[in-house]
């Protein structure tokens, strides 16, 4: 029984460093997200960064409004929700525009930004307990 205990709180504390991980990564993208233009950008670029700084804050507030000792839990659910909505718009393209090779490329793009965030960190050697590489 207290083997139990110690391992759910272990867990509980590798899932804090996660998010913790999760936050230092998503203020690091979203430092400069006041500067892109408040209406709808009609560049592309603009307008994907746009959008995805939009939804990245919209997760980091909800993760944050969930309280203490849920906030991992709430940020557990949000990529079901995301690939949900990314496999519903891409649903309404031509097979003609790859939607699915474009879904997935984009996916391990954002998967190794993080990685990419923290070997950077390392290097400046600004890193803590706030890192983790167990995946």
């Amino acid at each position: 029984m207290c083997g139990e205990l110690d391992e759910e709180q272990d867990e509980r504390q590798f899932e804090e460093k996660l998010y913790a991980r999760f936050l230092i990564n998503a203020r690091e993208l979203l430092k400069d997200a006041g500067q892109l233009p408040q209406d709808t950008p009609a560049d592309p670029a603009l307008y994907m960064e746009k959008l995805f700084c939009d939804l990245l804050g919209r997760a980091v507030r909800d993760s944050e409004g969930s309280g203490e000792g849920r906030r991992y839990d709430r940020l557990a659910l949000q990529p079901v929700v995301f690939a949900r909505l990314a496999g519903l718009l891409a649903g309404h393209l031509s097979l003609g525009e790859d939607p699915l090779r474009k879904l997935i490329e984009a996916m391990m793009a954002g998967y190794a930004e993080s990685e990419a965030m923290d070997r950077a960190r390392q290097r400046d050697h600004h890193h803590g307990d706030a890192i983790v590489h167990e995946h």
